[in-house]
């Protein structure tokens, strides 16, 4: 992480081209603002090219310096993952859209505005941001997943698996457990027995991922009540304050599947980066 970050700094200040996934700005020539704005771009960057499970419970939302617009791209990120934990993933799906008309190079790398599309209902377009999304993330389990999910939704759970997107070796437990149910091939009891490996905050972690994808899998092939068990576990007993354990909640409650009153107490504090 630390030599992303480095990385992301020295890019900025010698204002390279958007591919390294950072932007010029014209307050980068301004001394005043310039260390703030670094930071602003680095968040962002952070946020966008690192896994789902290594972000703070909180997504950071970079402070604007004097001057610059509220449509910069970074706030736009900021306040598009907001809209999305609010409730609200059909404004989100529309600031991301925003953001990619500012900086169009950033789209491959925006896999959580897959997520906001799906939830506003914008299947196709979500299918293509998980397509987009392969071209630079192409071992990660969970874009597969969420492909098959928009298909199923838009057409059927029979042509989400024909146009399953090829993956390589995801070695996070229970993925390829969940890579396996979702092509046919695997049951719910391979994926939960693959999470109930090892113990405390490990095993629990694997059983939120475990939980939330039997759960959307099973709604996306017209099971509601297994698919509301699911989910909940994996909000309430087994929930996490990472970004898919936020899912996981903002999902039962766009469901309208009401959550303990003590499912924040069942919750770690902290989100761990090494799953």
């Amino acid at each position: 992480m630390n030599r992303l970050l480095t990385s992301c700094v020295s890019t900025c200040a010698v204002e390279r081209p958007l591919h390294t996934h950072c932007w010029r700005s014209p307050q980068s020539r301004q001394p005043a603002v310039l260390a703030s704005w670094l930071l602003g771009v680095c968040s962002l960057v952070l946020l966008v090219l690192l896994p789902a499970d290594v972000r703070a419970a909180e997504p950071a939302t970079p402070a604007r310096p004097t001057g610059r617009p509220a449509t910069a791209p970074q706030d736009l990120f900021a306040e598009a993952i907001n809209q999305f934990f609010a409730g609200k993933p059909a404004e989100s799906a529309r600031l991301f859209d925003s953001l990619i008309a500012t900086q169009p190079d950033l789209a491959p790398s925006l896999w959580q505005r897959g997520l906001a599309l799906y939830y506003a209902e914008r299947y196709d377009d979500g299918r293509k941001q998980f397509e987009l999304h392969r071209t630079v993330n192409p071992n990660d389990v969970e874009n597969p997943a969420w492909h098959y999910l928009c298909v199923a939704r838009a057409e059927s759970p029979e042509r989400a698996r024909e146009k399953m997107l090829p993956v390589g070796r995801d070695a996070r437990v229970p993925m390829r457990e969940i890579l396996s149910l979702f092509k046919a091939e695997g049951t719910e009891d391979a994926v939960l027995a693959a999470a109930s490996q090892g113990d405390g905050h490990q095993q629990r972690n694997q059983l939120c991922y475990a939980h939330l994808y039997l759960g959307l899998y099973a709604e996306a092939n017209g099971d509601s009540d297994r698919a509301r068990r699911h989910i909940l576990l994996a909000a309430d007993r087994y929930g996490m304050d990472h970004y898919m354990g936020r899912v996981a909640k903002l999902h039962a409650k766009l469901r309208s599947w009401e959550l303990p009153e003590n499912a924040k107490a069942h919750q770690p504090t902290e989100a761990r980066d090494d799953y």
